[in-house]
């Protein structure tokens, strides 16, 4: 069973540390969970500093980007914000960056990417929007319905 040690506070998982509450991933932080337990224990530590989960797994020669804003407790991401983050999926299988991809309000899969840092790049960007748009629907009161 793999462990999760704690540097600084910030739970580690093969080395790479996942964000403390309010902060995404750089690129170079994002936890390769191509080996099951890896994939657990970043998921546990993503749960553990509630945390949207993101990581990157190898399938075959090819990577694959997921995201689970369930890991944490914050809101269901809105639908206008859903609609933003499924236009930016659609770019990326349109232009063959990804061959398939999956989106919900609060998970993203996106597989068939050619590289390790395009998968990187790529887990870090969603992670980043992910959390800044569910930081906005928090922070900016929805708008009232007039009768």
């Amino acid at each position: 069973m793999a462990s999760v040690r704690l540097l600084n506070g910030v739970s580690t998982c093969d080395d790479v540390s996942m964000p403390m509450p309010g902060t995404p991933l750089p690129a170079a932080l994002i936890p390769d969970c191509t080996k099951p337990e890896a994939h657990h224990a970043a998921y546990r530590s993503a749960k553990t500093n509630d945390a949207i989960f993101v990581g990157i797994a190898r399938q075959g020669s090819r990577w694959m980007v997921e995201l689970d804003a369930f890991a944490g407790s914050g809101p269901t991401i809105p639908e206008q914000a859903v609609a933003i983050l499924q236009s930016a999926v659609e770019v990326l299988v349109s232009d063959g960056t990804a061959t398939q991809a999956n989106i919900a309000p609060d998970y993203i899969s996106i597989r068939a990417i050619e590289s390790e840092q395009k998968a990187r790049d790529i887990a870090a960007a969603f992670h980043a929007a992910m959390h800044g748009l569910r930081q906005l629907y928090i922070t900016v009161p929805a708008p009232s319905r007039r009768a």
